[in-house]
């Protein structure tokens, strides 16, 4: 029997083929800070090899993301000062955010209990999700 992730299985759903080609956020870059937000780095390429990065937050008590900052190859990480709070229910695609917020980040309206705990989420078959609950 194949295991599939979790985040896999909603990706497939989430993103057309003509879109850019996006990967679990990095491990190392997860975080559940002190105010509830989970912070990630986002990394998306395009099918003409260009490469983009975001480091954003998700407020799961609101269901909204915020971007954080852009990383631009030219002069590395730019802080995006005026960035809102967008929900994570608006039709934007990809819906990376909200496959993130579904599938390990948030557990309803809170944060998952760690960092590590998200990773796991994200990385497990999809009758494992929240075992450790």
């Amino acid at each position: 029997m194949h295991r599939i992730s979790v985040w896999a299985l909603a990706l497939a759903f989430a993103v057309s083929a003509a879109q850019a080609q996006l990967t679990p956020p990095d491990p190392a870059s997860i975080a559940v800070t002190s105010d509830e937000i989970v912070r990630y780095v986002a990394v998306a390429a395009s099918s003409t090899g260009v490469v983009n990065a975001l480091y954003e937050g998700i407020r799961c008590n609101t269901d909204e993301v915020r971007v954080y900052a852009r990383h631009n190859p030219d002069k590395g990480w730019v802080q995006m000062t005026d960035s809102p709070w967008r929900s994570l229910h608006e039709t934007r695609q990809p819906r990376y955010s909200l496959v993130l917020a579904r599938t390990g980040a948030c557990i309803g309206n809170a944060p998952n209990q760690s960092a590590a705990q998200i990773v796991c989420d994200l990385g497990g078959s999809v009758n494992w999700r929240f075992w450790n609950q």
